[in-house]
């Protein structure tokens, strides 16, 4: 996740993003006048609620294997083994599971002039769909534990549980759940892209004079600017970052909230719905700059980003945040189970 350090986070406030006029309305989930046995939570369809179809269960103990697997492969810093082994299993995996897997390798030039070799990776289920919906997170790790109260730590990579893995956890769980619940039916399409070199941004201590934004997301960067498919369009997406921290917190990010304010309120109001009101918090966070920024602006589609806030120190995001601390023993299975659910049931609750 992209770092904002206290003057260069004063600087990024001020930054006024350019609109893409998107002009249109992300339309909430029709209410039904009938309840859907089986879903799972049925409510009453009143002005307040969304009728919640049914849907397939998320199993918490199944993603959290998928955060220790990609740990297991060590730190996935682009140029190592580690990463290039990793890239390969969530390919496979995503092909496993039935998805159309697409796999982009590219070259981006890193802050310090290192060319990163990346690949991002796209997989589609039911692609002939007209209506899309898209799904991301980063799969790479910071090389730079820069967060350290120990200096003589900032220069080493870190785990990344839960600032990479935990995102890619809950979609490899979905991806895993919709092949496997063939019987509940799903409308639309579903986009799963798995985004590279999104947090080997500039590290803390860089002058706000010199500092440059963009030298984080390359992956989504690079995406946004060559898609996969040159005609590809999503109704919206919904970009997940650090959604694995034990108590975690959503609240409604800024950037969010300007480009798609109805995604935001329909995802929020079925956590809400189905339990998971403290997690999702109905109050808004300061801006941030992530992946789903440039799909916002360059590739024009409105995304969300589902991301851990935490509003008590001014640091925005938990301690543990770019430290070696990132590690397994940070995810908790219930914070997995409330996001992917979540997630899971705002796309089975969409109609074609």
């Amino acid at each position: 996740m992209a770092y904002f350090g206290s003057k260069i986070q004063q600087t990024m406030k001020t930054i006024h993003w350019k609109g893409i006029g998107l002009g249109l309305a992300v339309l909430l989930a029709s209410c039904e006048t009938k309840k859907n046995s089986g879903s799972i939570s049925e409510q009453a369809a009143t002005q307040n609620t969304i009728q919640l179809k049914k849907a397939p269960i998320f199993e918490a103990d199944s993603a959290y294997a998928f955060v220790q697997k990609q740990v297991s492969f060590g730190t996935r810093v682009p140029n190592t083994p580690p990463h290039v082994a990793c890239g390969n299993y969530l390919a496979a995996t995503l092909k496993q599971y039935g998805w159309q897997v697409t796999e982009q390798p590219f070259e981006a030039k890193a802050f310090d002039g290192t060319v990163l070799k990346s690949k991002n990776i796209f997989a589609a289920w039911n692609p002939s769909a007209t209506k899309r919906i898209l799904l991301a997170a980063h799969w790479d790790t910071r090389p730079f534990a820069d967060q350290e109260k120990d200096a003589t730590k900032h220069k080493t990579p870190i785990d990344g549980a839960n600032d990479g893995a935990s995102g890619v956890a809950v979609l490899l769980e979905i991806a895993r759940t919709v092949a496997a619940s063939k019987e509940i039916p799903l409308e639309v399409g579903i986009d799963i892209l798995l985004l590279d070199s999104e947090d080997y941004g500039q590290p803390e201590g860089t002058n706000s004079a010199d500092y440059k934004q963009d030298t984080w997301c390359l992956g989504s960067q690079y995406w946004a600017n060559n898609k996969h498919q040159a005609n590809y369009g999503a109704y919206y997406g919904i970009l997940l970052d650090m959604v694995g921290g034990m108590n975690a917190k959503f609240y409604q990010e800024q950037q969010s909230m300007k480009y798609a304010p109805s995604v935001v309120q329909q995802v929020w109001q079925i956590g809400q719905q189905l339990g998971y009101g403290q997690y999702f918090i109905t109050q808004s966070s300061e801006p941030i700059i992530d992946d789903h920024i440039y799909i916002n602006n360059i590739a024009r589609i409105p995304m969300i980003d589902i991301i851990h806030y935490d509003p008590s120190d001014g640091n925005y995001f938990q301690n543990d945040w770019h430290t070696l601390n990132d590690n397994i023993k940070i995810i908790d299975k219930q914070t997995l189970k409330a996001v992917g659910q979540t997630v899971l049931q705002t796309l089975y609750n969409e109609t074609k």
